[in-house]
């Protein structure tokens, strides 16, 4: 059974697994190394049984877990020019120099079960990236930390049967927020910051007009957001253009931290 199992998912870390019990791919590690294992045990699956990891950008809550993995096992990661550009610079989270790099774009990514394609983001770092993924004939996506929803970023998530997709903030709480500056609240709320509940909500449509069943917002800020406001945002637009949740479409809420929960496909 093919599942999506997001093991952490918020501003403060990010990592995604997908395949079966057993055996799957990471996308990210924005966790530490143990946490990570103790999440895989959940569905009973190992490090060991990991076969790539693809990374979406060189930000902490993406990468934080990265060095200790490329430490302690030798999984395959594959990132943009970009993104790899920046890793190695790292001075706060450096990678070993044993770690195995491979640009996503030049190399690609195929195996017996995996079909790994990159599309870029549009986010305030060098260059970032989502992905898509064909397993054994189903197509899942990865797209979070995108500021707008670019020409490409449609092309590439239409026509998947599942999504992960960002649902950052919700724009009044975002704007009352008095830790938040309003150089940060900008950069959030910029084409190259965060995608909000209400453009989520909108971009949702067309995915399940282009085919999507499976729906799963992630990235939820933990400061100006909750899970109940970006469900009930995307759920009731969703609803005024007709479609009906749990029947036209599932609608999840990827956890801050897992405790097992995945989505089957």
């Amino acid at each position: 059974m093919a599942r999506i199992y997001p093991i952490c998912s918020s501003s403060t870390g990010n990592c995604t697994f997908v395949g079966t019990k057993g055996h799957g791919i990471l996308i990210d590690d924005g966790c530490a190394f143990n946490s990570l294992k103790n999440a895989l045990s959940l569905i009973d699956t190992d490090i060991g049984q990991i076969e790539a990891i693809f990374i979406t950008h060189e930000h902490i809550d993406h990468v934080k877990g990265l060095n200790v993995l490329a430490k302690h096992t030798n999984i395959p990661i594959f990132a943009s020019a970009g993104t790899i550009a920046a890793l190695k610079s790292s001075v706060k989270n450096p990678l070993p120099d044993t770690a195995r790099l491979f640009d996503i774009f030049k190399e690609g990514y195929k195996s017996a079960e995996f079909e790994v394609t990159a599309f870029h983001t549009p986010h305030d770092t060098p260059e970032s990236v989502g992905y898509r993924i064909n397993y054994n004939g189903l197509n899942i996506a990865v797209c979070t930390d995108i500021g707008t929803v670019t020409e490409e970023v449609e092309r590439s998530l239409l026509g998947c049967d599942a999504v992960l997709l960002e649902s950052n903030y919700d724009i009044d709480m975002l704007r009352r927020n008095p830790n938040y500056s309003p150089v940060l609240k900008r950069r959030i709320a910029s084409d190259i910051g965060h995608l909000s509940n209400a453009a989520a909500a909108e971009f949702a449509e067309k995915l399940i007009n282009g085919g999507t069943t499976r729906l799963i917002l992630g990235h939820l800020s933990r400061e100006n957001n909750t899970p109940n406001t970006a469900y009930s945002c995307t759920c009731s637009y969703l609803q005024k253009k007709g479609m009906r949740c749990g029947c036209d479409f599932t609608l999840d809420i990827a956890p801050i931290v897992t405790e097992g929960q995945y989505i089957a496909l």
